[in-house]
């Protein structure tokens, strides 16, 4: 038997060019959606539901939806929080349900349901993802948020490492540019990944906003085993990888 693929596409602009109804979709919003998500689930949400636009999101406060709402890393006016992993307490969201619009990670979300499954990604949960990956041997696209459709380092860091863990399980093969250039960017970083992304665009925003506190914790390794998966419209724990 063959080895499955894996394929990196580096902004949600791209996505068409790799769009594979057979394949499994990691969505990675480094700094800091995807980090956000994972982190709430494990502080025990119960389900959260990613609308991609700020009136849809007002739509469903109106509605008595806990509602977490940011743009360009600001929260809006309406929403109970904003995007940073360190809002998703369990005292505030043990088995709740959150609606959940950012400025890009939320619409990657949407973007990827065409897979066949979409997982959320982080360094939070790399290890598992690499994992559930090898489980269900099939190919995966790593789907990186980006900002407003441009690059970014910090997702591409995360797809590299992800690159670099599935091909060294010997499972996984690839002749994707992107997914090669994303190894390599991995391993020139990952002996300080905090100083390399020290000097990225979104440090640089989230340091300009006073909300770059959360830098350290969205690079941390493997600090949970939950997968957050896309049932229908929202997200919820992939059962069997804690």
């Amino acid at each position: 038997m063959g080895k499955n693929k894996i394929e990196v596409c580096f902004s949600p602009a791209l996505y068409p060019y790799f769009e594979n109804p057979e394949a499994i979709v990691v969505v990675s919003d480094i700094l800091r959606a995807s980090s956000a998500i994972c982190t709430a689930f494990i502080n025990g949400a119960d389900r959260i539901i990613p609308v991609g636009t700020i009136e849809e999101a007002r739509e469903f406060k109106s509605r008595g939806y806990m509602v977490a709402a940011e743009r360009d890393g600001i929260v809006k006016d309406f929403a109970d929080f904003g995007n940073s992993p360190f809002n998703f307490t369990p005292e505030r969201v043990n088995n709740k349900h959150i609606v959940y619009s950012t400025t890009n990670g939320t619409q990657a979300v949407q973007l990827a349901s065409s897979g066949y499954k979409v997982i959320i990604g982080a360094f939070l949960n790399l290890q598992a993802l690499c994992d559930y990956a090898i489980s269900e041997s099939r190919d995966i696209i790593v789907l990186c948020a980006g900002w407003k459709h441009k690059f970014n380092l910090e997702d591409t860091l995360f797809a590299g490492a992800m690159t670099d863990l599935l091909i060294e399980s010997g499972k996984f093969e690839t002749i994707c540019d992107s997914a090669l250039a994303s190894r390599d960017l991995w391993n020139l970083a990952r002996h300080d990944l905090i100083g390399y992304v020290d000097k990225s665009a979104q440090r640089n925003r989230l340091k300009k906003n006073g909300l770059d506190d959360v830098i350290e914790y969205c690079l941390s390794l493997d600090l949970s085993r939950i997968i957050p998966v896309l049932e229908k419209d929202y997200l919820v724990k992939l059962s069997g990888f804690e």
